[in-house]
């Protein structure tokens, strides 16, 4: 019994392993008041287990490693699950606001990698992602992008659901997608060869 008390123990420290942390920025802040000035740093961090499951929270301390482990601790606990096609890219082309920020993720074919920037680039390795192409239009303030980005990693609509709603097969919806591109190479090839 004492062993399998010991697995227990041991699963969760393995997964922590596997958890991939990116500091996306470090800025140093102030509070003015009565006595002078608190500086402190506020940290912003995205983890992931490069599985299709992604976090992101900022965390305030008087010194930089302890404002990034505070913001890596509540990440971990805020994490989201991520529906991924083929474990590779994002199932469908989604766009989101938050603020004065706005994000568009576009699928891509295998072998297009990680066409993002900054923060945005951070968001898609902790999450496993490896083929997307994204674009970010307006603020530049890395907080409202990475919400951004969030925000249209949770608009993602997984088949499942979409069966659900439709009240079908799940087998009939990806069957009908499948068909759809094949016809649609079909018909380029009969395009270009006439």
């Amino acid at each position: 019994m004492a062993r399998q008390g010991e697995k227990r123990e041991r699963r969760p420290q393995q997964q922590e392993e596997q958890i991939i942390e990116k500091l996306i920025s470090v800025r140093r802040v102030t509070k003015v008041v009565k006595g002078g000035k608190n500086m402190r740093f506020s940290a912003l961090v995205v983890v992931g287990d490069g599985k299709g499951r992604v976090g992101y929270a900022s965390g305030k301390a008087r010194e930089v490693p302890d404002a990034v482990k505070k913001a890596a601790e509540k990440a971990k606990k805020r994490m989201i699950r991520v529906s991924l096609k083929e474990g590779r890219t994002i199932r469908h082309d989604v766009r989101a606001r938050v603020g004065a920020g706005l994000v568009f993720l576009r699928t891509a074919q295998a072998g297009t990698g990680v066409i993002a920037g900054g923060p945005m680039r951070a968001v898609f390795e902790a999450l496993g992602v490896q083929d997307i192409v994204s674009k970010s239009v307006g603020s530049g303030n890395y907080h409202n992008m990475v919400r951004a980005t969030f925000a249209a990693l949770q608009s993602i609509i997984p088949p499942k659901q979409v069966a659900a709603k439709l009240g079908k097969k799940l087998t009939d919806i990806l069957a009908r997608r499948y068909t759809d591109t094949k016809s649609r190479e079909i018909s380029e090839d009969g395009a270009t060869q006439s």
